[in-house]
């Protein structure tokens, strides 16, 4: 009876396995290449921009676990300034620099408040919410990033010369989504469009983003109020309303 139990055992496990693997290759490579368009000139960077795949039938075979992200905190800055996540991915927000901050969000995405915390600590956050998440620090008002969080494991971040790839995309009909945070809403909603991946590798055509319409709004502090003049310059400075 044992060995019968471990034969059937095992048999699962290797049919389980062929089934990865099959899935594996099946899945191919979607790339590309996205061009900013600007009001002000030619752009020499082409970095920060999220392309993500929704599958148009079914739940996307999302991680069994998300993991973590990190946003790093030092000289005063966001580091990554774009950060593209799986909705349930744990991001810590470590403080390198040798001040206090206070990393916030009150915008349409997941609001949080972390807090005010000291050099050399930590604090994460847990995002269970699809949604663009707009960061701020409450002392620094200079210091901005944003944090993408999706219901789809197909996504990437367009490189410095505006590729990118999203691997292991199982077969089947996408919806190609795009953000970039100097684009409006209706910008970027005229770029979604249908997909359809096979088993080969599939590079789309150039993704052209443009800026115009967009206007760039100073955002209040965490409480809603405008920024002390010197905010800046000192650790406290914000602390309170």
């Amino acid at each position: 009876m044992t060995i019968m139990i471990w034969a059937s055992h095992t048999c699962f496990k290797i049919v389980a396995l062929a089934l990865v693997l099959a899935f594996s290759a099946a899945a191919a490579t979607v790339s590309g290449r996205v061009q900013l368009a600007s009001s002000h000139g030619k752009h020499t960077d082409y970095s920060g921009v999220v392309v993500w795949l929704e599958p148009l039938s079914g739940a996307p075979v999302m991680p069994a676990s998300a993991g973590r992200a990190q946003m790093i905190q030092k000289n005063k800055t966001f580091t990554p300034h774009v950060l593209p996540i799986s909705v349930g991915t744990v991001v810590d927000f470590p403080n390198f620099d040798p001040i206090f901050h206070n990393a916030f969000s009150n915008y349409n995405g997941q609001i949080f408040d972390i807090g005010l915390y000291a050099p050399g600590t930590t604090r994460s956050i847990a995002f269970r919410r699809e949604g663009v998440v707009r960061v701020f620090c409450n002392i620094h008002p200079a210091m901005s990033a944003v944090i993408v969080v999706l219901k789809s494991p197909y996504f990437t971040l367009s490189a410095k010369n505006g590729t990118f790839a999203i691997p292991q995309v199982p077969p089947g009909s996408y919806r190609l989504h795009v953000f970039y945070e100097r684009a409006t809403e209706q910008t970027l909603a005229a770029l979604t469009r249908t997909v359809e991946v096979g088993a080969a590798p599939l590079e789309l055509p150039p993704i052209e983003v443009s800026e115009s319409g967009y206007l760039e709004l100073p955002h209040k502090n965490k409480f809603g109020k405008d920024y002390p003049p010197a905010a800046d310059s000192g650790a406290y400075a914000g602390a309170k309303p």
